[in-house]
């Protein structure tokens, strides 16, 4: 029997979401800095840097940045961990994780990149002062899976920080919505010449936990302390963890 999930507002096969969504980010990869702009009028940036700050690398540290994409947290995390520190840029999805490797080594950052699945993380147990995965829980099939590897890979003591796209505060719902299934798509197409994947990234966001659900899952997964930041009015969402 084929077990099904939904990719955005389908339901599909667990197989054919993987290959769907692998499409998805082969078609957005060489526009999706510029389309992140767009989407979020910047403020993915300042997010981003709000993520880095509550890291709290230091030098030496190791860290691994799952579904790293174009790079931007590794790229802040590589020059803060120093030449003793060991970053990897990893994605799914080799279009952006290609993207991503460009833009370090053109920074002059040379640090290690794999291709790899969250759910089946090559990676020893206890091996990472931090994880993160920024804007890439919400696409894994098996997030509950996924969210129990990222805990085995880090030592005693290490944080892990998963920033995403949350559900925002109720009084903007409308505005929101009509943003996310009317502008975006469109912009899509004007910026990225695809529309329809655009369109399942807004459909993605609907779909994905919010802020209490995925504490708890942070939670049964293994994970103490966990906590959230609302950004922008729960446009996104921080949520940190330590295991202990």
């Amino acid at each position: 029997m084929t077990n099904s999930t939904h990719f955005g507002y389908q339901t599909v096969a667990e197989e054919e979401k993987v290959h769907k969504v692998a499409e998805v980010f082969h078609s957005v990869a060489a526009k999706y800095d510029v389309m992140n702009d767009f989407m979020s009028a910047g403020l993915h940036r300042v997010w981003k840097a709000f993520t880095i700050a509550e890291a709290g690398i230091r030098p030496g540290f190791r860290v691994l940045d799952i579904a790293g994409g174009t790079g931007d947290l590794a790229k802040a995390f590589a020059k803060q961990a120093g030449p003793t520190g060991e970053v990897w840029l990893t994605d799914i999805n080799e279009s952006m994780l290609r993207v991503g490797r460009d833009r370090l080594l053109n920074k002059g950052l040379v640090t290690p990149t794999s291709l790899c699945d969250a759910e089946k993380l090559p990676f020893p147990d206890n091996y990472f002062d931090r994880v993160s995965v920024a804007f890439g829980l919400r696409n894994m099939t098996h997030k509950d899976v996924a969210l129990a590897e990222m805990r085995r890979v880090l030592k005693p003591g290490g944080k892990l920080l998963v920033l995403e796209f949350s559900k925002v505060w109720e009084p903007l719902k409308k505005p929101y919505d009509l943003y996310s299934f009317s502008v975006l798509p469109w912009l899509g197409k004007r910026v990225a010449n695809d529309a329809e994947s655009y369109r399942y990234l807004a459909e993605s966001i609907r779909m994905h936990p919010d802020q209490e659900t995925l504490k708890a899952m942070m939670q049964e997964a293994g994970l103490d302390r966990v906590r959230y930041f609302n950004l922008t009015a729960g446009v996104a969402a921080l949520h940190t963890g330590i295991k202990l």
